[in-house]
């Protein structure tokens, strides 16, 4: 059995998550049992939840335990299989967490789903045709809900969540308008990912000057709103909200490192009858083949051209996870182990 390499988490954040959280280690592969697969992984995800269960606090899951292999989405092949279902030399999507091979349960719901790369490439399965995409899936039918012509915003747009959440919101009419990071982020958005606008939450670091931006941008006003990231995005978005209007709280990362995020005005909310709804995709596995349908043939169409960020070896994913809290990935957050 192959040796493997593992990054553990090794001690919990205060404040803001840091390399020395983490620990390399070297470890021996075991011998397989009766339906087991050994899967050697060719990419890793990363993903911003990822943060949230380093705190040990309560939460919509349970913490990261500490010693472990951090928690992870993986893609890779079979190289050894004693469960019928798989043979070796098949490709596969599983939570293998970071490091280079796991061991899975055959026969456990959900461990293990053959993905075919012919015609999609392997690493899209962590991104546009996986977690990411049917989490914009998800938000967007099912608590959304647009109708032609409904304006509707996403923050970090320019990551992978936001990047298919503007192919499935121009697939139904909408206007769509993304916050993100950058000019950079800004131009890729609109030129190559199909937003109507996109404004660079950097140079509107206040409610006030986000809520211009979002007047500009959205001059209808905005009737559905898929938020990331909170903070004072969200309190602007609050303030251009039009009656009837659907937000759906897929993630705070502004709040990972432990700040309170407190609503500024929250009677918006009565005023002018907002749905407000937070949601974990991984509750809703009965969308997924609906959405993953939707999503592959965006990607098939090229209506739907996701970029990736890609880390190579194991030993970097620590480095790469702290840049992707701080918005330093374009599209899809990867590490690459073949």
């Amino acid at each position: 059995m192959p040796a493997n390499r593992q990054i553990l988490l090794d001690n919990r954040p205060v404040g803001q998550a840091t390399a020395s959280n983490f620990r390399l280690v070297r470890t021996e592969t075991p011998a397989l049992q009766d339906g087991q697969v050994l899967v050697r992984h060719h990419y890793l995800s990363l993903d911003p939840y990822m943060r949230g269960r380093m705190n040990d606090g309560k939460s919509y899951a349970k913490p990261q335990p500490l010693g472990q292999v951090m928690i992870g989405g993986t893609v890779g092949e079979v190289i050894e299989s004693r469960h019928p279902d798989f043979r070796s030399g098949d490709q596969v999507l599983g939570t293998g967490g970071w490091q280079e091979y796991s061991v899975a349960d055959g026969g456990a719901p959900g461990a293990l789903r053959k993905v075919d790369a012919s015609q999609t490439p392997l690493s899209y399965y962590l991104g546009a045709v996986g977690m990411p995409g049917v989490t914009a899936w998800y938000g967007l039918v099912e608590i959304i809900q647009p109708k032609a012509g409904d304006t509707v915003v996403v923050s970090a747009a320019a990551g992978a969540v936001g990047s298919a959440f503007a192919a499935l919101a121009k697939a139904r009419g909408c206007r769509v308008a993304g916050i993100a990071g950058g000019p950079e982020k800004c131009r890729y958005a609109v030129e190559e990912l199909g937003f109507d606008a996109c404004i660079d939450h950097r140079q509107h670091p206040d409610i006030k000057s986000m809520s211009q931006a979002l007047k500009a941008a959205c001059p209808d006003g905005i009737d559905g709103h898929f938020e990331n990231v909170g903070g004072h995005i969200l309190d602007a978005v609050l303030l251009r909200a039009n009656a009837f209007a659907r937000i759906a709280v897929c993630g705070m990362v502004a709040g990972y490192d432990g700040q309170p995020l407190p609503l500024q005005n929250p009677a918006l909310i009565l005023t002018n009858r907002l749905k407000l709804q937070g949601f974990i995709v991984g509750e809703h596995m009965k969308v997924w083949p609906q959405a993953l349908q939707e999503l592959s043939a965006l990607v098939a169409q090229g209506k739907l051209r996701p970029r990736e960020s890609i880390a190579q070896g194991i030993e970097s994913a620590p480095e790469a996870f702290l840049g992707l809290l701080k918005g330093k990935n374009f599209g899809k957050q990867l590490v690459k182990l073949v």
